[in-house]
């Protein structure tokens, strides 16, 4: 191996200068920084898959009940991951990982001052993961905006739901549509 010592490579052309060839690996050792003053492409990542859903329909679960909740329209979903008939998101082939994953849910009551708790859980794979929980029988409401977020070690295969569970003393439970979202992303390790 040799070795080259200089403190400025231009190309020839002054267009491009390109380092090593398809298949070659540039090493750069431990303790070296790489400072860049100019612009930065291809390094990096995304976060993808990515996916985001909504409900279309108002739901009325049953009281004191965990439910699936029903995100059935995609709001976007980069890996035809998200089955809005089944409301889950599944990891696809190759993309396991880390994600984060985020949901509100707006619930209650249509009755005014009958709310007492709400329950939003994270489902992975059938059983239930994460919960998030507000209490509001000392000062009974109508309705309660839920919000949970994790990061999840997610492997191919694994699917992830979201659930909800309302308590009220009367009227109907509700699920409101605009207010509610379940979504995620997978991280950049």
């Amino acid at each position: 191996m040799s070795k080259l010592e200089t403190n400025q490579v231009d190309p020839s052309t002054g267009t491009t200068l390109t380092l090593g060839t398809s298949g070659d690996t540039i090493a750069i050792p431990s303790g070296v920084t790489i400072a860049n003053s100019g612009t930065a492409t291809g390094f990096g990542g995304t976060n993808t898959p990515a996916f985001e859903a909504t409900i279309n329909t108002e739901q009325n679960p049953t009281n004191d009940t965990f439910v699936k909740i029903n995100f059935d329209t995609e709001v976007f979903d980069t890996a035809s991951a998200y089955d809005t008939s089944n409301k889950r998101f599944t990891v696809p082939s190759g993309q396991a990982g880390k994600y984060f994953i985020f949901s509100y849910a707006c619930m209650g009551s249509n009755t005014n001052s009958t709310l007492e708790e709400t329950f939003l859980s994270i489902y992975k794979n059938g059983s239930q993961t994460k919960t998030a929980m507000t209490s509001t029988t000392n000062n009974p409401t109508r309705y309660c905006n839920m919000v949970i977020t994790n990061v999840m070690d997610l492997s191919v295969g694994d699917y992830l739901e979201m659930y909800g569970k309302i308590v009220k003393t009367s009227g109907t439970t509700e699920v409101r549509t605009v207010e509610s979202v379940f979504g995620g992303y997978k991280i950049i390790e």
